[in-house]
């Protein structure tokens, strides 16, 4: 059912010796739901994440843990990332991991295409480096320490001193792309988003760009310089190259041609990184520019931003162990505007449980296969004639999936499924005011009986479709709960954007018993 539409997506690679996170989780879950909901739709899907392990931070880390860089970023990957991904249900197609031949190999290609075109130069630099960032700090991000640290220059992200690193670098001719880049955004307004992230972006950039050092020589845990092995190639460019290198860049120029350009989501504290430097870099390799860099909010606990230094952070399985992974991202991805900063709570979190998916969705899709197995012997009835209640009903749904999909092109995944939802609540409220229980007490009423359940069955038809890239295990249940499998096919071989189509689930299909989708949480404490 292919459209032939290329959709390539990517999560950041993330930095494996933080252990993963909910803000960790919440990003990959945002990008496996736009993923699945293309695969869904029939456009050419590719999802990628993957780990970024050069550096020097993992190279202080190893050394503390008293291992080689390579065996203890094997055991972070084995024993932190890969478990996460399987926590949060998530159908990546490809993880990449930057100490992989495959990357090493093409960055190298990469960056001398970079230095034959006459974009790279040696320099001298000196300059105050957040180790904890990888960076060298604009002075926007440069603070006084105070307590422990008066006197120093201190990270304004990290808090911890800054080092005065004074090498003899190459660098990379970023400051001769800013009237390309600004053009850039002016010309695909879309190609930064949301908007606040967009303006910031633009500003940065009309302020004037430094040429990038690239490469570092005060350590070697990184890929080396083509033609000067004495130097590594600076941790971000070697990140940033992993979504073109993970699809063939170099070696296989017909995947690459296939899949490339991508779309990025990222935190937007690596926005710049993502819309600023790896257009660049790609504008100087001839190579086409990604097609899209989405920067989400922060997720705040207790007004904060988590971090593993102030221990806020919070294993996604401390939350998946009690409520499941379906619930996991079906409340990060509809509990925050997608873009913005959101606060987590257990609270919250508790109460859209218990109101929304136990005593909303999945309250409605208990009640109607057991009335269709009470009242039909558990086939699903025909329907007779429609009323004006029941077409309400229809164009609630088909308003709902073109809604869904139209916000889920603009990666507003919050809206789709606020959309999506509509078809729950009319459904409840249309079971409720047609009281199926009292048309089972009158013979004469067998027909309309009949109407009503199928239409509670065929909305919970489309609510399955629509709903099961944020909620696939859930949405595969009631799939079979309806008989669905059996007469229509598997629930992720439906066309999604089709969902909205009347009459898909056929009448005499045989319905199954549904255990509680969304069963009471009882909580301690």
């Amino acid at each position: 059912m292919s459209t032939g539409r290329s959709f390539y997506i990517t999560t950041p690679i993330y930095y494996p010796s933080d252990v993963p996170h909910i803000g960790h989780g919440y990003t990959t879950v945002a990008v496996d739901a736009l993923a699945r909901w293309h695969r869904q739709a029939g456009d050419d899907t590719w999802m990628l994440t993957g780990t970024d392990e050069h550096g020097q931070k993992m190279l202080r880390a190893a050394a503390a843990n008293g291992v080689t860089p390579q065996e203890w970023v094997d055991e972070l990957v084995t024993e932190s990332w890969f478990p996460l991904l399987e926590t949060l249900d998530v159908a990546n197609d490809d993880f990449i991991r930057t100490t992989q031949e495959r990357h090493e190999e093409r960055v190298r290609a990469f960056v001398e295409a970079l230095y034959a075109r006459g974009y790279i130069y040696a320099g001298e630099y000196e300059a105050l480096y957040c180790v904890g960032c990888e960076e060298f700090k604009p002075e926007s991000e440069i603070v006084d320490g105070t307590g422990p640290f008066e006197g120093l220059k201190v990270c304004g992200i990290h808090s911890i001193p800054l080092e005065l690193l004074q090498e003899k670098n190459y660098f990379f001719k970023l400051s001769e792309f800013q009237d390309a880049l600004l053009e850039l955004y002016r010309t695909e307004p879309d190609f930064i988003r949301p908007e606040s992230a967009r303006n910031e972006v633009v500003s940065f950039v009309r302020s004037g760009l430094k040429d990038l050092s690239i490469s570092r020589s005060a350590f070697d845990w990184g890929i080396q310089v083509p033609w000067d092995e004495s130097h590594v190639i600076y941790v971000w460019v070697d990140a940033l190259l992993n979504y073109a290198t993970a699809v063939g860049y170099g070696t296989d120029p017909e995947q690459f041609a296939r899949r490339w350009p991508a779309y990025h989501v990222v935190g937007k504290d690596i926005l710049r990184f993502h819309a600023v430097i790896w257009p660049a870099m790609l504008m100087a390799a001839g190579l086409d520019v990604p097609r899209g860099v989405f920067a989400h909010g922060w997720l705040l606990v207790g007004g904060e931003k988590m971090s593993k230094s102030k221990l806020t952070g919070i294993a996604p399985t401390e939350i998946t162990d009690v409520f499941g992974s379906d619930a996991y991202r079906f409340y990060f991805l509809s509990a925050i505007a997608f873009g913005q900063d959101g606060s987590f709570s257990w609270e919250d979190l508790s109460a859209r449980y218990q109101a929304e998916l136990a005593n909303g969705f999945g309250n409605l899709a208990s009640r109607s296969t057991a009335m269709i197995q009470r009242y039909f012997e558990a086939i699903v009835p025909p329907a007779g004639e429609y009323t004006e209640a029941d077409l309400d009903v229809q164009k609630i749904v088909a308003d709902a999936a073109a809604t869904a999909d139209a916000a889920m092109e603009r990666f507003r995944i919050d809206e789709a499924i606020a959309a999506i939802w509509t078809i729950v609540d009319a459904l409840n409220l249309y079971i409720t005011e047609n009281a199926p229980w009292a048309l089972a007490k009158d013979d004469a009423q067998r027909g309309r009986l009949g109407t009503v359940l199928y239409t509670a069955a065929e909305g919970l038809r489309a609510l399955a479709v629509l709903l099961s890239p944020v909620m696939p295990e859930s949405t595969e249940k009631l799939w079979i709960a309806l008989g669905a499998d059996e007469s229509i096919g598997r629930l992720h071989d439906q066309p999604i954007r089709a969902a909205g189509t009347w009459g898909i689930l056929r009448a005499g299909t045989p319905v199954n018993a549904l255990a509680p989708l969304f069963p009471r949480v009882e909580q301690s404490g």
